[in-house]
Order: C-alpha cells, then structure tokens, then sequence
C-alpha cells in the first residue's frame, strides 16, 4: 500500500537475537492501540495544545505480551532495537519552568546523548511535559501519555526535520553524513508505575508495519508513523522507572545499513501495578544528532 514505508524489501527478524533478549523473561499481559489500516492514508486533526481529534475506527485494541527488558540478559542497544535504558542522575527539577528546562537541562541531555551514542554534535530542539491527569498551570499545558502505538518521524519527516532546524545551506552540508532524532525520556516522579512505556524491539516489526500517517496543524501537514498490529512484534518495558533513570528512544536514523531506523512504542496500563500508583509525570526531549 502506498502510504507504507518505501526504503526497499521488509527487515527479516533475527530469531536468534529476539530469542535472546526476550524468550523465557518475566512478562505482563495488557491492551494496546494498533492502528487499523483501512487502504488510504491516516489523517489526524490536531488543535490548540496539542490536542488531536482521532477517530475510533482506526484504531483496534489488542491484547500483547509485554516483557520484563530489565532480566534481559542482553540489554536492550538504541541501534539495534531501537532504544536503550541508560542510567543519568539529574540536578534538575524546575520542570514547570519551560524556559529554564531550555536553558539548564536542554544541555544536560545534549552531553547525555553525546556520550550515550558517540554522536559529534547533539541538539535538542523541543520538549513535552506529559501529565497522566491533565492540568493547566498558568499558560502551561501539560499533555497526557500518548495511547496509541507510533513514531515520531518517518522516511519524510524526518529529514524536514533536518530542513527545518537547520535550514537549506547548513542541512545540505549534513546531508552527506549520518543524522539521526533521539528522545529522551524520563519519569519526574519514581518510581514509575502508571502509564510506562511500552516499545516494540525493531528486529521483531517488519518495515511494512510502520504505516505513514498525518498530522494535520492549522498551518502545516506533519507525518508520523502509527504501528499495524502483528503477532511476531515483541515489546519490552522497563518496570519502576526512577527518575535517575532514562531512555534512549530512536524517531528517525538517516543510516540505511541495518541498524534500527525507528521504534514503535506507547503508553499502556501495567496490570501488576498497585492500586494506590502515582498518575505519571514525564519529560521526553527531542535531539537531532550528527555524526562524523
């Protein structure tokens, strides 16, 4: 179908390397919201905020196994499946102050993600504060876990990302190196027990379930992409995440080598959470980085 990813034949699984990680661990049983290709391209509204109008019959609900990524006895590597848990402690904790999270932890996370990846330049261009139980604090609001299972970028929008943060000159003079879009992802409050993350090892999602969708802005069309549901897909968590605790999440890599290009992943409910958990509060940064 034509809104599928189109970089050449679908990415085989390597059993041997899924079996490893995952085959044998501790896992939970919970919902999960696939999108339902239905022949045409995907089309979401978004509106003041950040607020998307969806509509329910794209989506289906399906029942996955979800692992335990911390008794992996091989971790889990940001090129390989698409995401890494990393240990950083943080001094921060203004994270209701927009401008200081710009001016204190924005170069925090760029030192992280430099030493983390080996990438030469590191820039973070945007953040989101998510609140499990929305709230309004002044001009601030603070957007919900996402619920449905996506990417951030595609083969298209990833490189306008490129475009756009840097401009024409200077994005053609990164063009001819390896750029990728990393987030990071964090809780504010550990441990972590409501509304995790959920993500999708990329050796397990062949290409042609990374389905191209819009986001349609009052003033510009952005493209994502939503994940298809497959029975072969195998997702990982990281239960009781602390705040000195983060993960490396891949959105777009411009390397057509092999090595995990995007991720599927999503909010969902832990069912062996207690009754009494805290609503979540994040922070993601999203980073371009360049590589020599």
């Amino acid at each position: 179908m034509e809104y599928h990813i189109a970089t050449g034949s679908a990415v085989t699984p390597a059993p041997s390397l899924i079996t490893e990680r995952m085959e044998g661990l501790p896992f939970v049983t919970a919902e999960v919201s696939y999108l339902q290709p239905n022949g045409s391209k995907p089309a979401i509204l978004v509106g003041d905020e950040g607020a998307r109008t969806e509509t329910d019959s794209l989506f289906v609900t399906r029942d996955v196994e979800i692992a335990n990524g911390r008794l992996a006895p091989v971790p889990a590597k940001l090129d390989e499946q698409g995401f890494e848990l990393v240990r950083h402690s943080t001094a921060f904790a203004d994270f209701d102050d927009p401008e200081a999270i710009k001016q204190r932890y924005y170069p925090e996370m760029e030192e992280l993600l430099k030493q983390g990846t080996g990438a030469s330049s590191a820039l973070v261009f945007d953040h989101n504060v998510r609140k499990e139980e929305p709230e309004v604090n002044g001009e601030i609001v603070y957007r919900p876990p996402v619920k449905r299972i996506h990417n951030d970028y595609t083969v298209t929008s990833g490189p306008q990302r490129l475009q756009d943060l840097l401009g024409p000159e200077q994005a053609a003079a990164v063009a001819g190196k390896r750029y990728a879009i990393v987030n990071v992802w964090r809780p504010i409050e550990g441990p972590l027990e409501s509304a995790p993350l959920a993500l999708a090892d990329k050796q397990s999602v062949p290409d042609e379930d990374f389905v191209a969708s819009d986001l349609v802005y009052a003033d510009r069309v952005g493209e994502i992409y939503y994940g298809a549901y497959r029975p072969s897909h195998r997702w990982v968590y990281y239960p009781r995440m602390e705040v000195e605790e983060a993960l490396l999440i891949k959105g777009y890599d411009s390397a057509e080598d092999g090595r995990a290009r995007f991720v599927l992943h999503t909010s969902f409910q832990d069912p062996s959470a207690p009754a009494d958990r805290l609503p979540r509060h994040s922070i993601e940064v999203r980073s371009l980085l360049i590589f020599d």
